[in-house]
């Protein structure tokens, strides 16, 4: 494995210098995609609370709201699958050649949510509105514990085994783990599967909340004041989930050896509290966005659950990005392997032989010069979704009005 060091996923040597430069910049990339893609998740969050609607008016403005941004969090899941892709095909031939189980009910999860926001309010559909309803219930706690699960293995790794000069992949060459095909994350505990969970309640927790917030703000406070009360008393209940689950997972990245490898020769190693060396280095820069994601994040709860004010979700999305952005730079930067091996420790895949080649990487870095004009397409279209207030049981009466 040593002569992976200095290589790219193709084999061709390069300058190292440019090129430890070019796998940091996609890596952050990345950690920015998946930051957004936490804060998208409130649309998932929102679906999880379905259950406070009392009538079929409070029911209609829950979905109305929405099911106008579900794409937004798809795009976002895409975007970051892409980047990963045309950066670090090793990772994606890995991963979804060998744990396609959580990754197929991922994916089906959210063909799931389309289909429903499509049909779940058209009349005499054939499945009736309450299967769509348990289609978005699923897509809204299963699949955000599955992702939650999926990104855990970041830190716990998978039972793989991977050959560099055959290019041959192996799942489940662990004697003492699991073959599940991915599902192992959730379930083998001897490997980190109580970690794996507690980071798929952690997301979940954190997609409730930033629903909750989300509708707090998108439905007429004044017109819908019994559904915002218990839309406020469940999201109370999910923060006490949300805080014993971020112990869980504070306590195992502190506690956990970290999957470390030197940039020299490839060579991966497991380091005690590398996580925690992750987050103080570099100046504690790390640490000191975490902070403030984590301050932002607790302000706009404290806002608009324990609160009453109504636009606490700029404050706690905003802290979400940030949180998320910090996750994958843990998991990836400084030295570590960000898709490890607990079956062959050299196996484990680093950014630095995950990555395409030099031409690649300088082909997209060119590409994603265009990542912020997309950003702010996505910020006008908000924009024009938000401009007319909130939703308000005149727009819910006209069937002209709204698509759900």
């Amino acid at each position: 494995m040593e002569k992976w060091a200095g290589l790219t996923a193709t084999g061709t040597t390069t300058d190292p210098a440019t090129m430890f430069l070019l796998q940091e910049y996609w890596w952050i990339i990345v950690a920015v995609l998946g930051g957004l893609f936490v804060l998208m998740t409130f649309v998932q969050g929102g679906q999880s609370l379905l259950h406070t609607a009392s009538d079929d008016m409070e029911e209609r403005a829950m979905i109305n709201s929405l099911g106008r941004k579900w794409e937004l969090t798809f795009t976002t899941l895409v975007m970051f699958g892409g980047a990963l892709y045309a950066a670090f095909p090793l990772f994606y031939s890995v991963s979804f050649g060998g744990a396609y189980w959580v990754w197929m009910l991922i994916l089906f999860g959210f063909v799931l949510q389309a289909v429903s926001y499509e049909y779940i309010n058209n009349p005499n559909n054939l499945i009736g509105k309450n299967t769509y309803k348990a289609f978005l219930y699923f897509n809204g706690i299963i699949t955000m514990i599955l992702v939650g699960a999926a990104v855990g293995t970041f830190f716990t790794g998978s039972n793989f085994s991977f050959d560099s000069t055959t290019r041959m992949l192996e799942w489940g060459t662990a004697a003492d783990g699991m073959n599940l095909r991915g599902l192992e994350a959730a379930l083998d505990f001897s490997h980190g599967a109580w970690f794996n969970i507690a980071f798929g309640v952690l997301i979940l927790a954190i997609a409730r909340l930033l629903g909750a917030l989300w509708l707090i703000n998108d439905i007429d406070n004044n017109e819908f004041p019994e559904l915002i009360a218990k839309i406020r008393a469940t999201a109370k209940r999910c923060f006490v989930v949300f805080l014993v689950a971020l112990v869980v997972v504070l306590f195992g990245l502190v506690t956990l050896k970290g999957y470390a490898y030197d940039i020299h020769t490839g060579k991966v190693f497991l380091e005690d509290n590398k996580y925690l060396h992750n987050l103080l280095a570099g100046y504690g820069i790390q640490l000191i966005v975490f902070l403030v994601g984590a301050v932002l994040f607790l302000l706009g709860i404290f806002k608009s659950i324990f609160g009453t004010s109504n636009d606490g979700i700029k404050l706690s999305g905003l802290g979400a990005v940030l949180i998320g952005i910090i996750v994958f730079t843990l998991a990836g930067l400084n030295g570590t392997a960000f898709y490890p091996s607990y079956a062959d420790l050299q196996s484990s895949l680093t950014i630095q032989n995950t990555s395409g080649s030099e031409n690649t990487l300088w082909v997209m870095t060119g590409v994603s010069v265009a990542v912020p004009f997309v950003l702010g397409y996505i910020a006008y279209v908000w924009y024009q979704m938000k401009k007319d207030g909130p939703i308000t049981k005149e727009e819910l009466e006209d069937p002209e009005s709204h698509a759900y």
